[in-house]
């Protein structure tokens, strides 16, 4: 199995199935039929990457400023919990508390929902339209760790408030930048 992957999913491309927990609640989320009003965002995360953890607080503001809007969102983590205990599913519910999070910060068991996706790492966001295509996919904004920019979410605001809009995805979709897929092997 590949440990990043080296084709990015296309522009138009559905939403993947998958039967995903939501460890916090103890519940199953189907993605596949989930239907907000305007889309969907997607943020493939995980607990211990630094890349994550220097934008995490972040997420809950953002996703709270779009969910008025029909931008439903959700965080998934599909690293192997074996070798990355940080990432065990009750380690993504304690948290998702934490950090305050007003959505579901789901674990996908089979990473077969984050390779359907052609997730490379983490953080990756993945912005699908009302109709369930992909509309963006990339990076929050140009802040990493260490190069002092503004941790913003300027370029995916930018593509949320396009979609709101009614316009063309954006013409430019800088790829994420972090931590590889923890993939089993």
């Amino acid at each position: 199995m590949p440990t990043v992957q080296d084709k990015p999913l296309a522009l138009g491309s559905l939403l993947p199935e998958a039967r995903l927990l939501d460890p916090r609640a103890g519940t199953w989320i189907e993605v596949g039929t989930l239907r907000p009003p305007a889309g969907l965002l997607v943020m493939v995360i995980c607990n211990h990457c630094p890349y994550v953890k220097h934008l995490r607080t972040q997420l809950a503001p953002f996703a709270a400023r779009y969910a008025p809007s029909g931008i439903a969102s959700l965080a998934v983590s599909g690293n192997d919990p074996g070798a990355y205990p940080d990432d065990a599913p009750e380690e993504l519910a304690r948290e998702a508390v934490e950090l305050g999070f007003g959505f579901p910060y789901l674990y996908d068991e089979s990473q077969d929902f984050v390779r359907a996706l052609h997730a490379a790492c983490t953080p990756e966001f993945f912005l699908f339209d009302a109709a369930r295509k992909l509309y963006y996919r990339g990076r929050f904004d140009a802040s990493s760790p260490g190069n002092r920019k503004p941790v913003n979410g300027a370029e995916l605001a930018s593509a949320c408030d396009r979609l709101l809009c009614g316009e063309a995805p954006p013409a430019l979709q800088h790829p994420a930048i972090g931590c590889s897929i923890k993939w089993r092997h």
